[in-house]
């Protein structure tokens, strides 16, 4: 896995602090690109907060347990720190590890049975669920969301939702191809901003234009291939090769290594997402990808595939000669050396890009009925769009 520290203390501190200051100390997440609406954020950034249902609860208590019927996912979810009702008070968070929680678990029927879940929407408890936003420790956050499998409903929804996400999936290019890209933002420095790309995009393209939604998320910046005293500062959007290829390399890699633990578990996931994000800034993004080849992450921590992420042999200046020729003889080297300064002077390092499955609302056991074939071909789809990007930014 890329993220080479232990983020757990410092999360579990901002909970804590978050917590104690009520309601106040949460507000609109900033960075959201998919899902449902209303999703908040603690002042600062570390935790965000989502209504919460009670089978995506008893998920993350299961995960928290260790149980070894899931266990292989736990490297790709985010923490979970507990439950919060509207008055903003934290319940069951044994001084906010993330521990089980309190719902009950049907070992046999799953998660939850399906009587205690409505058919509906089933935001009703009034709670919810304090978790770790994997994006707050990068500084310009590319952020990608994509709806995973060919089955978007849960097998106990009302018949009229079941048919409503039958026909999306096949009016969009879900049921085709397992994958949706619900949204994505990419930080463009013309303007200071990231650029966002609403979910209306991923329903409205065909399986033909995946590859472009892919394109659009992993751009090339426009000064790789030019004489680095005509860019002496990161411009527009994207990275340079010596940059981008190691980070999508890794991102493969994760999703490999993601994909070979939901093929080893007996889960049914409709509507899950992968979440991708990657480091838009140059200077912490070659930063962070020095840690992961100084520090390779112990077996435990590469997921289910247990092969290291290619890029540890990489090193950015041998991508190819171009890309080397990007990073030098501009104020990027001096970014760089900041970067690393400000690192060390924290004692906390940052990963250059992270790979998890969020949304687990429908998400049951099914012990004996093997794996989710519906969300390990999306997954089949997303690893293909990914390796067919690194081609083409190997030949740009």
């Amino acid at each position: 896995m890329s993220e080479p520290t232990d983020r757990t203390p410092i999360v579990a501190a901002a909970a804590a602090a978050a917590v104690s200051a009520g309601e106040a100390a949460f507000h609109a997440l900033s960075s959201q690109v998919g899902g449902h609406p209303g999703v908040l954020a603690s002042e600062d950034g570390s935790l965000i907060v989502k209504e919460s249902v009670a089978r995506e609860r008893a998920f993350y208590e299961l995960l928290a347990q260790e149980d070894p019927r899931i266990a292989p996912l736990q490297p790709f979810v985010p923490l979970f720190y507990g439950t919060l009702r509207l008055e903003g008070r934290v319940h069951n968070t044994a001084a906010l590890e993330p521990v089980p929680g309190v719902a009950a678990v049907d070992v046999e029927q799953g998660f939850m049975p399906a009587s205690v879940v409505e058919d509906k929407d089933e935001f009703m408890s009034g709670e919810f669920s304090l978790l770790e936003n994997v994006s707050s420790s990068f500084s310009k956050p590319n952020i990608l969301d994509i709806k995973l499998g060919t089955i978007l409903y849960d097998e106990d929804a009302l018949p009229e939702k079941k048919a409503r996400m039958i026909e999306t999936a096949k009016n969009t290019t879900s049921l085709e191809t397992g994958v949706r890209l619900t949204g994505f933002q990419v930080y463009d420095y013309s303007n200071g901003a990231h650029e966002v790309t609403p979910k209306s995009y991923g329903k409205s393209i065909k399986a033909s234009e995946l590859p472009e939604g892919i394109r659009r998320f992993f751009p090339l910046s426009s000064s790789s291939n030019i004489d680095t005293a005509s860019a002496p500062e990161p411009v527009g959007i994207g990275l340079p090769r010596g940059l981008l290829l190691p980070i999508m390399r890794g991102i493969v890699a994760d999703t490999l290594a993601l994909r070979a633990a939901l093929a080893s578990t007996e889960v049914r996931a409709a509507a899950m997402s992968l979440l991708v994000v990657y480091e838009a800034d140059w200077a912490r993004a070659h930063a962070g990808l020095e840690e992961v080849n100084a520090a390779p992450a112990p077996a435990s921590e590469l997921g289910a595939a247990s092969v290291p992420v290619p890029m540890a042999s990489t090193s950015i200046g041998n991508d190819a000669a171009a890309g080397d020729a990007d990073l030098e003889g501009s104020g990027y080297e001096e970014d760089v050396e900041d970067a690393e300064d400000e690192d060390e002077d924290e004692e906390e390092q940052h990963p250059p890009y992270v790979v998890k499955i969020i949304d687990f609302a429908h998400t049951r056991l099914v012990p004996g009925s093997g794996p989710d074939e519906s969300v390990l071909k999306g997954l089949d789809t997303t690893i293909s769009l990914f390796e067919g990007r690194i081609k083409e930014v190997e030949c740009e």
